[in-house]
């Protein structure tokens, strides 16, 4: 029997089968031995125990297509990055560094920015402006208004997509417009995936649709968000803006930040693409090569 792991929790995968439900199963000692560890978004292979208790064991876990490092996380499609206009102000360093975070992973990124009933028209404009030249895909929400919420569907539609934002941005009340069930926290769901030793907040999955999953992971709204594991010097090639202008500069492996003769501060100037997108990079460059002088 094949399914997706749900959440995974105490040596617990909560995995589920379409048309079945969801069946509680612990990992054979197989995969210890192998070193591989199962993840949320996992589709496996489970052996049914007991259909009545729906307990089961985890047999094997089918080709990844991608793995995430952070937050560890399976077979995800895209990144949706939910902000809101106001209460609380949009921090762009913060969603700035996730979008890194993605541009790393190799996971496409989509951006929400919600409650657009408390922004100006020109706070819109000035937003979608930055972001589209930058290359992503920008929609706006208001569950209040209701505005836009066609176009969120649309964004998720067949996908398995990873959420991340600061806090009280409403991704709760967004996530609720679009799920057919009322919450994770009914029914047969609740029994098996969040009651009384496995209340502790987990990365898990929301079935939206057949083929359409949210995965929920707390803490990837953290505002410490960084990037050990990238050089400064490599930082420029996560800013999807500046890739048509590598080549151009003077200088073989310009930084874009103090060189003479760069390509990338030429076409700044010429307004191709977000001063403030521009002045975040330059900041996380200076905290990269800070970091670096340290460890060494």
């Amino acid at each position: 029997m094949q399914g997706k792991i749900m959440k995974g929790i105490a040596g617990f995968y909560y995995v589920d089968v379409v048309g079945s439900g969801i069946y509680e199963c612990k990992a054979k000692g197989i995969f210890r031995k192998e070193k591989k560890k199962p993840l949320v978004g996992d589709n496996v292979e489970i052996a049914v125990l007991d259909e009545a208790a729906r307990e089961g064991n985890l047999v094997q876990i089918l080709p990844r297509k991608n793995e995430l490092i952070r937050p560890a996380v399976a077979n995800v499609d895209q990144a949706l990055i939910i902000f809101a206009m106001e209460d609380p102000k949009p921090n762009y360093m913060l969603l700035d560094r996730f979008l890194i975070m993605m541009e790393m992973q190799k996971v496409p990124a989509v951006i929400c920015m919600n409650k657009t009933d408390l922004g100006t028209a020109k706070e819109m404009e000035e937003f979608r402006s930055a972001y589209e030249k930058a290359g992503y895909k920008v929609v706006f929400t208001s569950v209040k208004e209701p505005e836009g919420l066609d176009a969120f569907s649309e964004l998720l539609k067949d996908k398995t997509t990873v959420v991340a934002g600061q806090s009280g941005v409403g991704k709760s009340s967004l996530i609720n417009q679009v799920q057919k069930e009322i919450s994770m926290e009914t029914g047969e769901t609740s029994k098996k995936l969040g009651r009384g030793r496995h209340t502790t907040r987990h990365s898990q999955l929301i079935r939206i649709d057949c083929d359409t999953y949210i995965m929920d992971t707390p803490g990837f709204s953290s505002l410490d968000v960084d990037f050990v594991n990238i050089k400064a010097e490599d930082l420029r090639l996560c800013f999807p803006e500046f890739h048509e202008y590598e080549g151009e500069c003077r200088f073989l492996g310009c930084s874009h930040t103090h060189e003479p003769g760069c390509a990338v501060k030429a076409a700044l100037e010429e307004g191709k693409f977000s001063g403030l997108r521009y002045q975040n990079y330059i900041t996380m460059y200076k905290e990269q090569k800070e970091r670096e002088k340290r460890r060494y």
